[in-house]
């Protein structure tokens, strides 16, 4: 069994390395060619053609994320379906590969690829991807999200806080901050900030510069009394870290899991909705083990009967199903943050429905034979 095993996985690790190299080089391509247009817009900062590779080649890991669970699913569909049409998977059928011991081996190589997914997924790919947003403001400007910034709360014992940051520099410099100050019993507004610029204290305060605020005074009548103060630097205690300024400007997709949970907890603390981040986080604890699904997808191939030539059609095959495997999971992401479902639930069912109807059709192809 050692041998079979040995076999098996050093076909599907040669054909998924393949794979995975073919796809990233095509990537790397198309990052290039975009990157162009930067590189001339930029060369007078200094941006140079070394930057420019650089930046794309730190986008690498977030790619090898995203595409392993497919590279797997081609290379092993490859493997299985060319042990098939050679005959040598009967071989190893008569030799006591069973249909059990079969899903088993495949699961154990597939575990391997779900480890080395979580570790890109986790690690690599965030601080690779920080290292290029920092590449880039150094060049091209400010980290920013939209035309708006990003939005926080801060909730106080006595007032709640609306913050708005513009951008966030590469050496941790925010800008174009707006500061708005509730009060906790009756919401009327207290009043308004805003700074040109600011950073993130040891003390977890928030020192700010040019700073302009305006005091809305309630108790002088109907009409609330306006006091306007301008200083050149004005600090602000707040729970808000750095992190989490990072996180609201960065998209969840490219956030650690760790990360994606302490901001969840920090909105549901301050009674913001946490349902986008919720399922990004669920989805991305359940991504790597999509590499085990994608085994699973793969090992009914080894129970067909090929015909001389005809072996990339049912590759072909193989690969649009592990596409719309891709798609449902983005669809059902999508669906589920409109219509409130259980996160878990949106980020899970893909897998089940995928890996439950592999079973089913390799139950059949073992009974029809």
């Amino acid at each position: 069994m050692r041998t079979i095993r040995r076999l098996i996985y050093s076909e599907i690790l040669r054909a998924v390395s393949f794979v995975t190299l073919a796809f990233l080089l095509l990537f790397f391509f198309f990052d290039f060619v975009d990157e162009l247009g930067d590189l001339n817009a930029a060369a007078a900062r200094g941006y140079t053609l070394t930057h420019a590779l650089l930046h794309v080649a730190l986008q690498l890991p977030n790619h090898l994320y995203e595409l392993l669970p497919i590279t797997v699913l081609i290379g092993s569909i490859y493997v299985m379906a060319r042990l098939a049409e050679s005959s040598e998977y009967t071989i190893l059928r008569t030799s006591g590969l069973g249909p059990r011991r079969a899903l088993g081996t495949l699961l154990g190589l597939g575990a391997c690829f779900v480890v080395l997914t979580f570790v890109f997924g986790d690690y690599v790919a965030p601080a690779a991807n920080r290292s290029a947003q920092m590449l880039q403001a150094r060049f091209l400007g400010d980290i920013t999200v939209g035309r708006t910034g990003a939005w926080m709360k801060d909730r106080q014992p006595t007032h709640n806080y609306s913050v708005n940051v513009g951008a966030l520099a590469a050496d941790g410099t925010m800008s174009q901050i707006r500061i708005f100050e509730f009060d906790n019993g009756d919401g009327r507004l207290l009043s308004t900030t805003k700074a040109a610029k600011g950073h993130v204290g040891p003390d977890q305060a928030w020192a700010l510069q040019e700073v302009e605020r305006r005091g809305f005074e309630h108790a002088a009548g109907p009409q609330p009394r306006v006091s306007i103060e301008r200083l050149a630097d004005w600090r602000w205690p707040t729970h808000i870290s750095l992190d989490m300024v990072a996180a609201a400007l960065v998209s969840p997709d490219r956030m650690q899991t760790l990360d994606l949970f302490q901001y969840i907890s920090h909105l549901k603390d301050n009674g913001q909705s946490a349902q986008r981040y919720e399922i990004e986080f669920w989805r991305k604890v359940f991504y790597p083990i999509s590499c085990l699904v994608m085994m699973v997808l793969a090992l009914p191939f080894a129970y067909l009967h090929f015909r001389s030539g005809n072996i990339a059609g049912y590759v072909f095959l193989g690969v649009l199903v592990g596409i719309s495997f891709f798609l449902l999971n983005n669809v059902f992401g999508h669906i589920g943050n409109l219509r409130n479902w259980e996160p878990w639930i949106a980020a899970a069912l893909p897998g089940i429905i995928y890996s439950v109807l592999s079973l089913g059709a390799l139950g059949w192809l073992v009974l029809r034979q």
